[in-house]
């Protein structure tokens, strides 16, 4: 709007020296598009595997694994998204599990007011997601891949309650299958033991191997509306257990090259409950690079279709996560704990003419911000039930909005009705305080200790960080009514710290 009536008053104050073609060119060509929307969602990632993150962090904690051929990732096309568009170095899970972290993402509300609070739960029949706003403001939309939010069924296709993501023939709600294909009566996993779906990869390829399937699912839906604006959210299954993938990514990668991570000899009597070494810790890197690698790759024939289609200019690309992966770090596997391979994930965005190319963002963000920032970038109102914070400005100029509080808050599974409760963090870049009913408060400091496993709770230097970080969460379980926030012993544990 704004340009059009700039366009008027220069024409007038010029005398009318725009001919009257190309008036009837400008009317024509009408409002601008609105921006499409393409997002790649994926599930338990590790943001050390991707370039553009380890380009963000020093040597040691970079190559976690070793620099080793064959024990390296590269990922050229999620670099690209990072390098013509902005990568977010401190975007945290709500609750880094499957199910809350994803419905935070949707719904810019914290897990337990979705009431996700652990997996397999189902999303509340009120809650609004970015892509019902989307719908009702226009925009063609669909969903491919894991969803996890409807509970128990596995793999269950096509839920009833779409949540605003109208096309969902693709979307599956639970189950890290390896290979589908389309029947007659629609989709299915294609690996079958006993005439019941299986996990095996055995005879996938590049048709069938499930990255794969549903990232040309989601290039047909990006074709069949790509005269109208849309919104696509790609869930691919991968990179989470089981870790293997097809051929030939199968072989790129090397486990005899790879080295422990720096932190995998950590001793269980100076952890905490919520990061005890497991028992036994084997992990496998090589499959599960090959399983990024094939995701990289996927990436790279989205970005290609779009260009294609000549949609790419038009179109804010977003690659995430639902949470990461430990992947031997503390000798432990997969995720659940307030530690950065497991709460934090990558988000790297791309929008051509909005957001700076090469633009980094180290404040502290959420999924629960997602929905909020990204509405606010597409300049679409939200429902207005949102808890997340708008970050679009951050994005677009490095400032942050008047009254920025530089901090987020992440909480663990479990029942909000226990005496005993699970963890519960308030996060900023460099600093996180977790306090939970069966440890003593920990204060990790990550400038000086990246490998998170020195409390410095007790250090008189850090005293004021902790004192603060414990008001931040005070206040924010009353906002947000948090009942962990109201265990007794937490309850107990940030009065103290709040003196």
């Amino acid at each position: 709007m704004k340009r059009r009536r700039f366009i008027k008053s220069s024409t007038a104050a010029s005398g009318g020296a725009l001919s009257s073609a190309a008036a009837a060119k400008v009317l024509a060509q009408g409002p601008p598009r609105k921006p499409n929307l393409v997002i790649i969602h994926c599930d338990e990632l590790n943001f050390r595997t991707i370039g553009c993150y380890r380009e963000t962090l020093q040597p040691e904690q970079a190559y976690m694994w070793g620099r080793a051929k064959g024990a390296v990732c590269d990922t050229p096309h999620i670099d690209r998204i990072a390098k013509e568009g902005a990568i977010c170095t401190k975007f945290y899970a709500a609750t880094p599990v499957c199910s809350p972290s994803r419905s935070s993402f949707i719904s810019g509300q914290y897990p337990h007011n979705t009431p996700v609070t652990n997996n397999s739960v189902r999303l509340g029949d009120e809650v609004v997601t970015f892509a019902e706003t989307l719908r009702k403001a226009g925009y063609s939309t669909g969903y491919g891949g894991k969803w996890h939010l409807d509970g128990e069924g596995k793999p269950q296709w096509a839920p009833r309650r779409k949540f605003g993501f109208e096309d969902n023939r693709y979307m599956f709600n639970r189950g890290h299958w390896k290979q589908f294909e389309d029947t007659s009566k629609g989709p299915r996993v294609k690996a079958r033991q006993n005439g019941k779906p299986s996990y095996s990869v055995a005879g996938a390829d590049e048709k069938s191997f499930a990255t794969d399937f549903l990232t040309s699912k989601a290039m047909d839906f990006i074709s069949a509306n790509r005269e109208n604006p849309f919104c696509y959210m790609l869930s691919i299954p991968d990179p989470h257990g089981p870790d293997t993938v097809r051929a030939p990514y199968d072989s790129m990668f090397d486990d005899a090259v790879v080295t422990k991570p720096r932190t995998y000899d950590k001793k269980a009597e100076s952890a905490p409950s919520w990061a005890k070494p497991a028992p036994k810790c084997h992990y496998r890197m090589a499959q599960y690079h090959g399983m990024m690698k094939c995701i990289d790759d996927n990436v790279g024939r989205l970005l290609r279709h779009l260009e294609k289609l000549g949609l790419i200019e038009d179109t804010i690309f977003v690659f995430t996560a639902d949470h990461g992966d430990m992947r031997g770090e503390h000798h432990r596997q997969n995720k659940g704990v307030p530690l950065e391979a497991s709460a934090k994930v990558p988000l790297v965005m791309r929008y051509p003419g909005a957001l700076p190319k090469g633009t980094q963002v180290d404040q502290a963000i959420n999924t629960v911000d997602f929905l909020p920032t990204i509405l606010s970038l597409m300049n679409i109102k939200s429902a207005g039930r949102e808890e997340g914070r708008d970050c679009s400005r951050i994005l677009q100029t490095g400032r942050t909005p008047p009254g920025w509080h530089d901090v987020t808050f992440l909480r663990s599974t479990g029942r909000d009705d226990s005496d005993r409760v699970g963890w519960i963090a308030a996060v900023t870049p460099r600093y996180k305080l977790i306090l939970s009913s069966s440890d003593e408060p920990w204060l990790l400091d990550l400038k000086e200790d990246p490998d998170e496993l020195t409390n410095c709770i007790r250090d008189p230097r850090h005293k004021d960080m902790g004192t603060s970080l414990a008001r931040e969460l005070a206040t924010y379980g009353k906002k947000f009514k948090d009942p962990y926030c109201a265990n007794p012993t937490i309850k107990a544990q940030l009065s103290e710290l709040s003196v």
